[in-house]
């Protein structure tokens, strides 16, 4: 089986499937109806269960290593969960049904299955024997002391290699070529807007400039076939996107590269995304899929914790991300401010309210808004007595660092008061090579005011290569900016292109993240639940899989962030099959091989 799982045709993956747990496939081919197969499988595993712990059991189970017996005594919990009547009513599909259906007819039975789905099957069947991927660079046990430290330090180099081999491949914004061609790239674009250098640094130049058309895009970067067919179909269907000049210098020009994808199918907009919001339009569905609406007390503000509210002053950004959980909802940027009598209500809000410490300024862009109305809204929050920490969250440190000029720096200097008042930045950087010089000049700007600034990355298949997101976090730390959230991309449709398994960011979490420094990867994986607020992924009660459907999706059960002092209720969520995902990877030439752990994160 070994790398070749994902080239097997459905009949070899049924073979593979059955080779991996023979007696589960004696019984439910021997079972006479689901409720017979259903008690023989849960009196099946827990008897395998039993064995592992048991001090009585035979040779075979007491020599398999603990850590080996750990994955297969969860493995088995995941097996219950899918297997339970109960949860089959939530998910609206019987897994249980589905095997049984392939081991008493095999033939007719896997059209109605996916290879994902057989895959998932497999390698939980596997695992339920203590039979796990290998890990990289394992070298064995030393029971000698000395032994112990020389092996474990050579263990430890071998890690740090592997690491660094990885880190190498992708690139930041800093290096000399790369600088080359952003620099080339930049006089064309002043070349094609008729604009000067003075024009280039000053960020209101940039906002009157911004590319909103195709055409203005084609003229200025070679665009690919999948690229010029969304945005065909973002002008047919009204649907709007906006690059910033500065933005755009990052593109790869001449064509597109690996680190090129992460940057042009963020401001791009494809097909799929394209046909999903037609879609969701033809259907009146609602696009407000974090349900901001049943969490806002008041018009602009948005609460999910007992301490801190968004407030959001502004409805419009210099630059339309494509997977932006609130893009349907952008507007105009030169139309876009709230206007002050709704700040002030909001505001008188939040002052009646003694148990908000801390406003998240935030929404859409706010700092696309001039210096005065900024200035303006810090002095009205910062008048606030119960009012500890204000935050502002803002993508212009990539999107437009000029933007951080000295009448801003100004208004932070007098926000900021150590020992009553915190102010910080929140931005959104998501890949290596958005860290640039200009970038760097505005975090040092920032920094030099005393103001911590914090990164909010979204975990997006264009960032989610081995080691790729620790390359953006050790960026990020010596560039002066602290990792603080990695968001699991989910739910909306239309932004299915960017959407990776919930498996792969906790994989990405053990087996990369954690072998870096601990002041480096101090970002926390979560998913933000809607209407509730953020899950920790780290922590397995706090969701847990409770199905495999037929094209081979996870579904899980999500449990509130308060689930341990309050009772609330739960949120179900179907995931992107693994398969399909591995599959993807494969076709733009990644080695599915080094991600085959990923089946063991739930």
């Amino acid at each position: 089986m070994k790398n070749q799982i994902l080239n097997l045709s459905k009949t070899q993956l049924i073979e593979q499937l059955w080779k991996s747990e023979p007696h589960l496939h004696s019984l439910l081919r021997n079972s006479k109806n689901l409720h017979e197969a259903r008690e023989s499988l849960f009196d099946y595993i827990n008897a395998l269960e039993r064995h592992y712990f048991n001090i009585y059991s035979d040779k075979h189970y007491k020599h398999m290593h603990i850590i080996e017996k750990n994955e297969a005594k969860e493995c088995i919990r995941v097996f219950k969960n899918i297997i339970r009547t109960e949860n089959e009513n939530i998910a609206g599909f019987s897994a249980l049904q589905q095997l049984m259906s392939i081991a008493k007819y095999p033939h007719i039975s896997a059209n109605k299955i996916s290879e994902g789905f057989i895959c998932e099957f497999i390698f939980l069947f596997r695992g339920m024997h203590g039979i796990i991927s290998n890990k990289f660079g394992y070298m064995g046990d030393s029971t000698e002391k000395e032994m112990f430290k020389k092996t474990r330090s050579k263990q430890l180099d071998i890690y740090a290699c592997i690491m660094e081999k990885y880190l190498h491949k992708y690139k930041t914004g800093l290096e000399t070529e790369i600088k080359k061609k952003r620099l080339a790239l930049k006089e064309k674009i002043l070349g094609e807007t008729g604009g000067t250098k003075s024009d280039w640094l000053d960020y209101k130049w940039h906002l009157k400039n911004v590319i909103r058309n195709a055409d203005m895009l084609s003229s200025i970067v070679k665009l690919e076939k999948d690229e010029k067919e969304g945005l065909r179909l973002a002008e047919e269907f009204k649907i709007p996107f906006n690059i910033t000049p500065y933005y755009l210098s990052l593109f790869n020009e001449p064509g597109r590269c690996d680190f090129d994808k992460a940057i042009r199918a963020q401001v791009i907009p494809g097909a799929n995304y394209c046909n999903g919001i037609m879609k969701n339009r033809q259907t009146k569905r609602c696009m407000d899929f974090m349900g901001e609406e049943w969490t806002s007390p008041i018009e602009t503000i948005t609460r999910r914790y007992p301490g801190i509210v968004i407030l959001k002053p502004f409805d419009a950004c210099p630059q339309i991300c494509v997977y932006c959980q609130r893009n349907w909802e952008i507007k105009d940027i030169h139309s876009g401010t709230i206007s002050r009598n709704k700040l002030n209500k909001a505001l008188k809000w939040i002052e009646n309210n003694q148990s908000i410490s801390e406003i998240l300024i935030t929404g859409w862009d706010p700092l696309t808004m001039n210096n005065e109305t900024v200035g303006w809204l810090l002095e009205k929050a910062g008048s606030i007595p119960h009012v500890e920490r204000i935050r502002i969250g803002t993508r212009t440190l990539v999107t437009l660092p000029y933007r951080i000029d000295k009448g801003f720096l100004d208004i932070l200097e007098q926000s900021y008061i150590p020992g009553k008042r915190d102010i910080s930045i929140i931005t959104h950087f998501e890949h290596p090579s958005e860290i640039t010089p200009d970038s760097i000049e505005a975090i040092s700007k920032i920094r030099k005011k005393g103001i911590g600034i914090y990164n909010q990355q979204v975990f997006t298949y264009y960032n989610s290569r081995r080691f790729e997101t620790c390359k953006l976090r050790k960026t990020l730390k010596i560039s002066g900016i602290d990792p603080y959230y990695c968001f699991n991309t989910k739910g909306k449709e239309e932004t299915a292109d960017f959407r990776v398994p919930i498996s792969r960011i906790e994989q990405e979490r053990k087996e990369e993240a954690r072998l870096l420094p601990g002041i480096v990867r101090t970002d926390e994986p979560v998913f933000n639940v809607p209407k509730l607020g953020k899950s920790h992924l780290r922590a397995w009660q706090e969701h847990e899989p409770i199905s495999i459907l037929a094209n081979g999706s996870r579904v899980y059960r999500f449990f509130p962030w308060e689930s341990k002092i309050a009772i609330a209720d739960a949120y179900i969520y179907t995931d992107v099959p693994i398969y399909d995902y591995l599959k993807r990877l494969q076709q733009e030439g990644e080695n599915p091989e080094e991600y085959m752990s990923i089946w063991y994160y739930f």
